[in-house]
């Protein structure tokens, strides 16, 4: 599907810091002014679609979570800040993550949730004791299909400070990060897959070391490739999360053409459509929302990854 295309990278500069930032600006902005979307409804616990309501305020808190903590403008730390916040009140100062617990107490994604804000010191007691307990139990430990979503379930038992139900090393291996496969064979799901394997073995970027140098290679010498084919098909959303992984490479590369593209397919708002051209007038608010809220969240993220990127000393890239 691809060729590796071979370029020195490119220095970032002042003219590309000022992108990353009024990419970040504006796509966290967008989120402030659609803050309502991300509101939990009342059957949040019963009968309300966990993929409408609360996959979108997870996403929010992993995302915001990370630039709060660590973009070198205070401004945008103080807006990932505020969409944070946000997130915890949402969830009662917790208490509702007790509810899921109970209600399904074999589900991961309350845990996954839960491990992002116990991560940032926001914890609940009567969680914890929940968790303890349920996390114990031998179904839990019962091998998933998925093996990327066990990244993700053993990433939040470390953040919460549980015992790992599994190898996180023996797991990666039979992911495709772990297997480095052909990279022609690489597809939109399957690349989300490997995206998702970086940012569970690093933290979200937090760790970035934790790439082998036989893996950060082989990210270097594909990233580019696929990301140009998925430029292409306008799908902005896997771009954004490419950019993100090529931000935790060791002596990261800067890609300024794919950057503007990103910057080029946003709305005048600041959303940016996770495919395509933006939703047409006359689209409903609620339709606009999930056309573009996870692409904009990840164009902050990845700008924000970018923008904190630490190049090796002796070399040129991302000066």
């Amino acid at each position: 599907m691809t060729t590796a295309r071979a370029a020195a990278p490119e220095r970032r500069g002042e003219a590309g810091a000022e992108l990353l930032d009024a990419l970040a600006s504006e796509a966290l902005g967008w989120a402030e002014g659609n803050r309502d979307c991300f509101r939990l409804p009342p059957d949040v616990t019963t009968t309300a679609d966990p993929n409408l309501t609360l996959k979108p305020l997870g996403e929010l808190a992993e995302l915001t979570a990370q630039i709060a903590a660590c973009h070198p403008v205070p401004d945008i730390r103080a807006q990932a800040g505020r969409l944070f916040s946000h997130t915890w009140n949402e969830t009662r100062d917790g208490e509702l993550f007790a509810e899921l617990v109970r209600g399904e107490p074999q589900a991961t994604y309350p845990v996954e949730l839960y491990g992002v804000f116990a991560r940032a010191g926001l914890r609940n007691a009567v969680v914890d004791e929940l968790l303890r307990t349920t996390t114990g139990l031998r179904g839990w430990r019962v091998e998933r299909e998925d093996h990327t979503r066990t990244l993700s379930v053993l990433n939040a038992e470390a953040r919460i400070g549980l015992p790992l139900h599994a190898d996180f090393g023996a797991v990666l291996a039979h992911t495709g990060l772990g297997r480095l496969p052909e990279p022609w064979l690489l597809e939109c799901r399957t690349a989300y897959g490997l995206t998702h394997d970086v940012f569970h073995l690093t933290d979200w970027g937090r760790d970035r070391a934790r790439l082998s140098p036989a893996t950060a290679e082989y990210l270097r010498l594909w990233l580019p490739a696929w990301a140009e084919s998925w430029l292409e098909e306008q799908l902005w959303d896997l771009v954004g999360e490419l950019l993100a992984v090529t931000a935790c490479l060791p002596d990261a590369p800067f890609d300024p053409v794919a950057w503007q593209r990103l910057a080029d397919a946003r709305t005048a708002d600041g959303a940016l459509p996770e495919q395509g051209s933006p939703p047409p007038p006359g689209t409903s608010a609620a339709d606009v929302f999930l056309a573009c809220y996870h692409s904009t969240l990840v164009l902050a993220f990845a700008a924000t990854l970018a923008r904190t990127a630490t190049p090796n000393p002796d070399s040129e890239a991302l000066r």
